[in-house]
């Protein structure tokens, strides 16, 4: 086997941390993952942790980032399906999928212990603006099934508060559904059936 050069270790190992974290923090949460503990997962030093990145808040932005990524990735073709009936019960199954997931622990506990440095506050708040954009670009396809008067970022605004407020209840009560966000949603965007 070929030995790896130093920046394919460093490559593996950086990919491994974040792996590990990943697996820490959504089973655990992020508060009592330390450092120590992320190494331990990955089976490396602390000190490979902290020659690959500044610290535990670095880690978590990187894996809430490639958590987003995965999650919205699934979700994109289910909105591009939109008000299709596949795409709307597909689109509450994720929506399920993502609250139990432990994504949104993870997203709120990050959230709060990031308020404490402006240059994550300013990382997190660039990517609520991109996830706002890359939503309401979708919506602009389902024009015609907006809300009179609202615009498709607006609209894309207003789910994303919803959908984070819903996130945030389940992550204090369990038995939290997207039920009443599903009702809301399909309100709004699904046309009736015609009657037969």
């Amino acid at each position: 086997m070929a030995r790896l050069t130093r920046t394919e270790s460093q490559a593996r190992n950086r990919d491994q941390l974040l792996a590990a974290a990943e697996r820490l923090f959504l089973r655990e949460g992020y508060q009592s993952a330390s450092i120590s503990k992320i190494a331990d997962e990955a089976e490396l030093s602390t000190g490979a942790v902290y020659s690959n990145f500044a610290g535990k808040q670095e880690v978590a932005l990187l894996v809430v980032r490639r958590l987003q990524d995965e999650h919205m990735g699934r979700l994109g073709p289910l909105l591009a399906g939109f008000p299709a009936p596949d795409a709307v019960d597909g689109l509450w199954r994720w929506a399920e999928d993502a609250l139990g997931s432990g994504w949104p622990r993870l997203e709120l506990e990050f959230a709060l212990d990031a308020t404490s440095a402006p240059e994550l506050v300013a990382a997190e708040s660039q990517r609520h603006r991109s996830t706002i954009a890359w939503l309401a670009g979708i919506l602009d396809d389902l024009a015609p099934l907006l809300p009179a008067g609202m615009t498709a970022e607006g609209c894309a605004e207003a789910v994303l508060n919803l959908a984070i407020g819903v996130a945030v209840r389940r992550v204090i009560d369990p038995s939290v559904t997207v039920q009443p966000l599903r009702e809301l949603v399909e309100a709004m965007f699904v046309p009736p059936e015609p009657a037969a």
